[in-house]
């Protein structure tokens, strides 16, 4: 079973088996698009749709026609249709208290049913008394009066006034209408039924009005005009018409930004599934595979590649595909350091054990003491493969999370070669430093854990030199780095093993060194600690710079604070 994955606590949708997740048609990401994109739109034509301000001004321009027209109608009337009556026939007398101006009916009736017509709207007239003498729309005969309806022009195509009619009886009820009055007429109406009407006949000024007819939901417009003769009100003329004429403009006009919404509709449904299949659907392909490599037990699924976008998502398969392949580098780094550790912990405890089991059947003093010996070294040795194996596991978390600090390597390297120099041992290896005399060549860095490599490489140095041999640790600037060589005099570095000392449990230690004493993860360690502080570590044999010299030299290099 491969490191990280537990099987006992798979169920069916992280099994080998576990299908990816469903998003039907259209992904959330998808409807989202639609969403946003279609609402600016379609909250445009909403608002567009009722125009109230547009039909203001429709509506004030019809009510200023039927003035001109009912303001034409009632000078007509005054002038054709009102008999003065004097006591003189012979000398009228046009005073107000003198003479008595009436309306002819006959004429009126006449006048407003021919001027009607020609303005094409109704009209009623009222005397001086506020009764009905004259309309329009009712014509005397025979057998009483016949009311005349004008119809509708004839048109072969009727849906745009149904279209009409239907909007006007949907959301035409909540624009212009609401808050009108109701529009109501009598068989024998009064001029006191009409506000604008009783207005005109009892002030002589012109009023209007607009009203809701309840039967067809439609707009009646009125003008009351007075009738004057020598500016006495001697009548009251009213003129109506219906709103088909606003109805008309406002279609036309809703028409054409229904024509264009559907234009705007269709592009913006094109852009969105543009949208949709650029940036949903590769994040929904993307999502799966991430699932399917989740639930996998093997590399046999891959992140697609989508890099050739050079946008965004190409960035992230770009990064899926990095992060996956790092998680596998690492599930396998941490298998080979688990069999690793396995194997380099199996041989002191064999040897333990083997151990054991002898002293306990060996009678002979010498042989028991050498054999707890043994035993002794065993455990030295396993708890030091352990305390350095702790170390290293521990060692990712560490750099991830600490905060790197300026750390001053010349008083660093100072501080260690002191620390090694102080032995009362007078065959052990001197360590001098050579470094720039007015540089403290500062780095970013962890002062411990940098100072544990630079541990590391003087002890390997000191274990490899001769007695009274010199170790050189040399520092310097070059450029943005900070350079930081060992050099010994020992043997040097084994052809072909200037890499494989940095594995892990890789052990080359001197002859005379006494078995056990290092566990093969110091180098490897220090590795690892450079390389987190975004530097390298080389080793390469002396001789290369140095003809005829032996030894080797550790080259780290750090970026420069």
């Amino acid at each position: 079973m491969r490191a990280g994955f537990d099987e006992s606590n798979s169920d069916a949708r992280t099994g080998p088996e576990a299908a990816p997740r469903s998003h039907g048609v259209f992904s959330s990401l998808s409807l989202r698009i639609f969403a946003v994109n279609l609402a600016a739109p379609v909250l445009l034509v909403l608002g567009l749709l009722f125009l109230d301000e547009y039909e203001d001004s429709l509506i004030a321009g019809e009510l200023d026609a039927l003035r001109t027209q009912g303001e034409l109608i009632a000078a007509s009337i005054g002038e054709g249709a009102v008999v003065v009556e004097t006591e003189n026939a012979d000398f009228p007398s046009f005073t107000p208290n003198g003479n008595l101006r009436t309306l002819q009916q006959d004429t009126a009736r006449q006048l407003i049913r021919r001027l009607a017509g020609l303005a094409q709207l109704r009209a009623r007239l009222f005397d001086r008394d506020g009764n009905l003498i004259a309309d329009s729309r009712l014509l005397q005969g025979p057998g009483g009066e016949v009311q005349v309806v004008d119809l509708e022009p004839v048109d072969d195509n009727d849906l745009p006034d149904m279209m009409r009619d239907l909007f006007r009886t949907t959301f035409g009820r909540f624009g212009y209408t609401r808050g009108l009055e109701p529009y109501t007429e009598r068989a024998n109406a009064l001029a006191s039924d009409y506000a604008e009407a009783a207005k005109a006949l009892e002030t002589g000024e012109t009023g209007s009005a607009v009203r809701l007819r309840n039967l067809d939901g439609q707009k009646i417009l009125t003008v009351a005009v007075p009738v004057q003769f020598y500016r006495q009100v001697v009548g009251a003329v009213l003129v109506s018409r219906d709103g088909r004429n606003v109805d008309r403009r406002l279609f036309t006009v809703r028409g054409s930004i229904l024509a264009m919404f559907g234009w705007v509709l269709g592009l913006t449904v094109l852009t969105s599934f543009y949208l949709a299949s650029t940036i949903g659907k590769p994040l929904r392909i993307l999502a799966e595979a991430a699932e399917r490599v989740r639930s996998a037990k093997t590399r046999r699924h891959h992140i697609p590649d989508l890099t050739v976008r050079r946008d965004e998502i190409g960035e992230l398969s770009g990064a899926l595909r990095e992060m996956t392949e790092s998680l596998w580098l690492r599930l396998d780094a941490i298998e080979s350091f688990a069999a690793d550790v396995a194997h380099e912990i199996k041989n002191p405890l064999t040897s333990l054990r083997s151990a054991v089991e002898t002293v306990a059947r060996v009678k002979d003093p010498e042989q028991q003491k050498r054999l707890m010996s043994i035993i002794l070294d065993d455990v030295s040795r396993l708890d030091r493969l352990i305390s350095d194996i702790s170390d290293a596991s521990r060692l990712d978390a560490e750099l991830s999370r600490a905060e790197l600090m300026p750390v001053k390597l010349k008083s660093l390297l100072e501080a260690l070669a002191e620390m090694q120099n102080a032995t009362d041992n007078p065959d052990a290896p001197r360590v001098v430093v050579d470094t720039p005399a007015d540089d403290m060549l500062t780095v970013p860095g962890l002062e411990g854990r940098l100072a544990q490599v630079f541990r590391n490489l003087i002890g390997n140095a000191v274990s490899f030199s001769p007695p009274g041999g010199i170790i050189t640790v040399r520092a310097f600037r070059n450029g943005r780095l900070v350079v930081v060589e060992v050099i010994d005099d020992g043997p040097g570095i084994p052809a072909g093993k200037e890499r494989a000392i940095f594995d892990r449990f890789y052990s080359e230690r001197p002859e005379a060194e006494k078995f056990g004493t290092h566990s093969g993860l110091g180098l490897s360690i220090s590795k690892q600690i450079i390389e987190a502080h975004r530097g390298s570590i080389i080793a390469v044999n002396r001789a290369l710079s140095e003809p005829g010299r032996t030894g080797a030299k550790f080259i780290v290099r750090l970026l420069a604070d």
